[in-house]
């Protein structure tokens, strides 16, 4: 009535992870919040060369060679892709530079703390005050205009 089963039941083949050979790369924690580190610091690079667009300083133009140079080291080397500087942008368009320039750091201040890289984390919470102060200036100049 019944045809029997020809191949070898699934149950008696049960992989746990611990058994599971080696067929794809695994990375470390220490290289995953490399990778995320370098991500939050070239959106946050990104970012800036957008700011030194509206309003050049030698702050952020400081602050965008640091951010390279970071991106650079944890990417082993390979200089991160810049973005060409682009037209001017309006101002409530640059308070939401600022906006996510300001939260794009924090998530950078707080990868950095985790896998203990003083330099982004400083670096990091530098630009965050940065961010703020800015963000002060134009709630300021928006009140009162």
């Amino acid at each position: 009535m019944y045809e029997p089963i020809r191949t070898p039941s699934s149950r008696g083949s049960v992989h746990t992870m611990a058994d599971t050979p080696a067929d794809f790369p695994h990375r470390s924690r220490e290289e995953e919040l490399d990778i995320q580190l370098a991500g939050h610091l070239a959106a946050l690079l990104a970012v800036t060369d957008e700011l030194r667009t509206v309003s050049p300083s030698t702050d952020l133009d400081t602050a965008a060679a640091r951010l390279a140079q970071q991106v650079s080291r944890l990417r082993g080397g390979r200089t991160p892709v810049r973005s060409p500087l682009a037209a001017d942008l309006a101002k409530p368009r640059l308070t939401a530079a600022h906006e996510r320039a300001h939260a794009l750091a924090g998530r950078a201040l707080l990868v950095a703390a985790s896998r203990a890289d003083t330099s982004a984390a400083i670096l990091a919470a530098q630009r965050m005050d940065a961010h703020a102060a800015a963000l002060g200036k134009t709630a300021e100049l928006s009140a009162t205009g």
